[in-house]
């Protein structure tokens, strides 16, 4: 009792000085522009030209949820479930979009696909990002092969890393530290450290980022049992971008990041109980790349490289190591025909390779086409199609297109309605064609067909709303038989749901974001997915220095695996910032799981309890 009144002390003080420490000022009105969304077809549109309701996570928002990891925040949008994000830092994570698996998620880093064609799914592993490198995100849902190939077929979630800053030399120094601690163990212990450091800069057509990030947290068991072994984990990062502009016209950048993961982890005895062990793996991650873009009249050429290197090894009763490559090429040009006409062609080349038994590999070449008709009188459609050609599975067409209809009026709002209809390929990863759990190499690839529809409200600067409802059908369906491995389900797979967003300023300075979303599988209940989900947050910026959020979030029952019912839990966050210093120093605090909410997010695995972080960031 103390420890948690010393630790509650300390933080309260913290805060009162945040408070002492506040200059008076008036608050500076705050123009909303309009909002842009890229993601749903690669040009800076209004969004109310676009026939998706893009999810925009921002660079504000980035910094209001400092401490936090990428897969905690993407966890509060709409649509989507990461599983494991709540749990010990090392849990595998699930990310499922609209009651889609990990496969069918794909993730762009600065425009260029990325997995680690050794996962099960190929999938990409969150854990390797640090949010503080991150400038901001962008998530399209519903089938998007047409623009981004094999895998989108749920979401597409578009990351981009921060740029040089403007002066000569700048400097961003991040520090954080914090409790990690489950329902049951609620000690106060410091046990959670984040630091991050970026120096960045432009000399006059050269450009320079380069940043090191480190994690360490202790405390937290992996599984739950009486002993409550402590599993340590630890990562840190280190990414380099240069560019140089050679003309108006022409431009390169080159990029380089490695990224070390190592983790303490429980699995199973020999009897295949889940116990506490001394097992532990690490994840290693390099990657290296080149961008350009050549600018010319209407248009645009640009050519994305990327090679990835990827390093993972499991210690334990059972244990394995994985090795995996790939490279990435994106070519295509931009051309605008008289600011109606959006035209996008290009060529997309993937080769991914493993080690398993052997070394396995197989290419992707895919040219795509994609067009955008924005009209005066409110009409836009959004429309392409890509050829796939993959060196296992020959030739597949897929198709998207989305049209809307956008009612504007003279004060800036409008009422728009928009549908789609695409389809996704999804070719099977190294590993479910051979590698070393159940590998099947005669699997059929999946394809699915999504049917979206919806409504968005804007009726003023200060609200807007918006509804939809999706239905997708899925053929082939990998599924995992314990004896016969991967396997093509025989009956088709249909899923549907809803989605409300809400975005309101009802009085000044007070923000609001609030999302729901149903998710129901017709024919069975999904695994981890909850069928009901709701976010609120409520924001309130005190005055131009200090910001403060309330933010709140209910998870249905899940049905886990082996039959086992997970309960719906509530969770409550609180957070404050508080800017010092002519703008380079901010504080913040946090207090996550408030009311110490005791809930399981996997079966018979730990999962957070209340805790508590407190940091700053020192802009120089």
């Amino acid at each position: 009792m103390n420890k948690k009144l010393r630790f509650f002390g300390i933080l309260c003080i913290g805060v009162s000085l945040i408070g002492v420490a506040q200059e008076e000022q008036e608050s500076a009105k705050v123009e909303e522009l309009d909002e842009v969304v890229i993601a749903d077809s690669r040009f800076s549109l209004k969004r109310e030209n676009s026939g998706k309701t893009v999810i925009k996570i921002s660079k504000q928002d980035i910094e209001r949820n400092q401490g936090r990891t990428i897969s905690e925040l993407i966890n509060t949008k709409s649509g989507i479930e990461i599983n494991g994000s709540r749990s010990n830092a090392g849990q595998n994570l699930g990310v499922y979009a609209r009651g889609g698996r990990n496969r069918q998620v794909l993730v762009l880093i600065d425009g260029v696909q990325t997995g680690d064609p050794s996962q099960i799914n190929g999938e990409y592993d969150f854990r390797l990002l640090n949010l503080s490198q991150i400038e901001s995100i962008e998530i399209i849902k519903g089938a998007a092969s047409t623009l981004y190939g094999s895998g989108a077929a749920t979401a597409v979630i578009s990351i981009t890393t921060k740029k040089a800053g403007a002066k000569n030399v700048n400097a961003i120094f991040a520090s954080s530290i914090g409790t990690n601690q489950s329902e049951d163990d609620q000690n106060y212990n410091i046990a959670d450290f984040n630091n991050s450091l970026a120096i960045s800069g432009t000399l006059n057509k050269f450009t320079y980022r380069t940043s090191f990030s480190q994690q360490f947290a202790d405390g937290l068991s992996a599984v739950k049992t009486d002993l409550n072994e402590k599993d340590p984990y630890s990562k840190y990062g280190v990414d380099v971008n240069l560019g140089y502009k050679f003309s108006k016209a022409f431009s390169v950048n080159v990029f380089g990041n490695f990224t070390d993961v190592s983790s303490d982890i429980d699995g199973f005895d020999a009897n295949f109980s889940l116990t506490d062990t001394d097992d532990s793996f690490e994840s290693k991650q390099s990657r290296v790349g080149l961008s350009t873009k050549f600018k010319y009249t209407h248009g645009s050429i640009h050519l994305n490289v990327a090679y990835s290197e990827y390093d993972r090894e499991f210690i334990s009763n059972f244990p394995s190591m994985f090795e995996s490559k790939n490279y990435v090429l994106d070519a295509y040009n931009k051309y605008v025909f008289d600011k109606t006409f959006y035209t996008i062609v290009g060529v997309n080349v993937i080769e991914n390779k493993a080690t398993f038994t052997e070394d396995e590999t197989f290419t992707i070449i895919d040219p795509y086409a994609n067009f955008v008709y924005v009209s005066d009188f409110g009409l836009n459609v959004n429309a392409g199609a890509r050829l796939n050609n993959h060196s296992e599975y020959g030739t597949h067409v897929t198709y998207n297109i989305n049209p809307s209809f956008t009612l504007k009026s003279d004060d800036n709002t409008y009422t728009k309605v928009f549908g789609s209809y695409s389809t996704s390929f999804i070719a099977p990863s190294l590993s479910q064609l051979f590698g070393f759990f159940g590998p099947n190499p005669e699997l059929d690839p999946e394809e699915n067909i999504t049917i979206e529809g919806g409504i968005e409200f804007k009726l003023s600067d200060n609200f807007r709303i918006n509804a939809l409802y999706f239905n997708r059908e899925e053929k082939n369906f990998f599924i995992y038989d314990f004896t016969l491995g991967y396997l093509n389900s025989v009956d088709k797979v249909k899923t549907h749901g809803a989605e409300v967003e809400v975005k309101a300023t009802p009085v000044e300075n007070l923000n609001v974001t609030a999302n729901y979303t149903f998710i129901e599988n017709k024919d069975a209940v999904a695994v981890r997915i909850p069928k009901h989900k709701a976010n609120l947050q409520l924001g309130y910026d005190f005055c131009p220095k200090t910001f403060a959020s309330l933010a709140y979030q209910y998870t249905g029952k899940r049905l886990d695996n082996g039959g086992v019912t997970l309960d719906a839990f509530s969770l409550i966050n609180l957070y404050v910032n508080h800017t010092l210093i002519n703008n380079k120093l901010k504080v913040f605090a946090g207090i996550d799981n408030v009311l110490n909410e005791d809930y399981l997010e996997i079966a018979g695995y730990v999962t957070k309890g209340r805790n508590v972080r407190l940091g700053m960031q020192l802009n120089f």
